[in-house]
């Protein structure tokens, strides 16, 4: 994986689309543009404010979940490597049309390459983490569907839409903890992708699928040793869950806080069925950089399914707002983050070689 994304004319363009969809889709169900610009600038800038203080507060609460379990896994990273790396992550998510693994693999890519030969035990972490992070997707789902029927009826479409995520990521998780605890499953997986990129190469690159394969299976080994270690000691995913909880927690304050900005106290019902099926969808890779499109106009649709049509305006208000904190901050940071992390090295080396006394030849 290379350590810095290219912008193509395809990523722009892809980008434009995402957002022509999505003012298209404000522009079908008759939203008034000028009523979407008049309602932003009536939002309280004290609340909108702790709004993006709040999402610094969920990467870093993400940040230290991940840690502490490395740290478990014996792999030291400190808070602020580990924090700088989540939003490197985060930035390669954005930009790369895969979000629902590039992010982790930049990860696994970085630590790796500090501390080489640690991939199976990053691996490991990350899928962890997913797992956890899947669970608490479920509960969301869960106890938001539990509260809306306590106050209102519910629309059968949005119902059957809850009902279907659910089970989703429910098999999903299934069978990400099957795959996690069978060996055999993996070395499968590996060998067959192998066995395929000979054939398609007609094997002019054998040997180095072959070396891939062996480093592969090296790592692999590691990673389901490691996912044994928590099975063993289920203790030690008790500090991890606890921050993890923390990141979704914020992550649901933020649309909270910009509907309360707009002057709307949602209810939390809206906002966890809402987050938990955003978070569904955008783990998709549907091939668009920036997750311009998808995101806003499903998050569009709920909040105007659930808190009534003569709320439209307030909704899109509220989607964008929240997008410009979630999409565009995240993208800010994660790409000042990555300029750090891949120019502090070259600069550190630049004054250590400018910092040497030339070599004289001795005639």
């Amino acid at each position: 994986m290379g350590a810095k994304p290219k912008f193509t004319r395809k990523t722009i363009l892809l980008s434009i689309v995402g957002l022509a969809a999505f003012f298209l889709y404000i522009l079908l169900f008759n939203v008034d543009l000028p009523k979407i610009i008049a309602t932003a600038r009536s939002a309280d800038p004290l609340l909108y404010s702790a709004a993006v203080l709040v999402s610094f507060a969920e990467m870093f609460f993400y940040a230290v979940s991940w840690r502490s379990i490395l740290k478990f896994l014996k792999v030291k990273i400190s808070v602020i490597r580990s924090y700088l790396f989540v939003w490197y992550g985060a930035f390669i998510d954005i930009v790369i049309p895969a979000e629902s693994v590039s992010g982790e693999v930049c990860r696994v890519y970085l630590v790796n390459r500090e501390q080489e030969g640690t991939s199976g035990k990053v691996v490991a972490s990350v899928v962890t983490q997913r797992i956890l992070g899947m669970a608490m997707n479920i509960a969301a789902l869960i106890i938001g569907i539990a509260l809306i029927f306590a106050e209102r009826q519910v629309n059968p479409i949005i119902f059957n839409l809850i009902f279907f995520f659910t089970a989703a990521i429910a098999i999903i998780l299934v069978l990400l903890l099957t795959l996690s605890v069978k060996p055999t499953w993996s070395l499968k997986t590996i060998t067959s992708l192998i066995n395929a990129g000979i054939f398609l190469t007609r094997g002019r690159w054998r040997q180095k699928l072959e070396f891939l394969k062996e480093e592969a299976v090296k790592a692999a080994g590691m990673f389901h040793t490691s996912m044994k270690e928590f099975v063993h000691k289920p203790q030690a995913l008790v500090v991890p869950t606890i921050l993890v909880a923390l990141n979704w927690l914020c992550s649901l304050s933020i649309p909270y806080l910009v509907f309360l900005s707009l002057g709307v106290d949602v209810s939390w019902s809206v906002i966890l069925i809402t987050g938990a099926i955003v978070v569904a969808v955008k783990s998709v890779p549907v091939g668009v950089p920036f997750e311009v499109g998808l995101p806003e106009i499903t998050m569009t649709t709920l909040y105007t399914s659930l808190l009534g049509i003569q709320f439209a305006p307030v909704c899109a208000t509220a989607t964008i707002l929240s997008r410009i904190i979630t999409l565009w901050l995240r993208f800010g940071i994660g790409f000042a983050s990555q300029q750090w992390i891949e120019l502090k090295p070259v600069l550190k080396n630049g004054n250590d070689s400018a910092g040497k006394p030339k070599s004289s030849s001795v005639p």
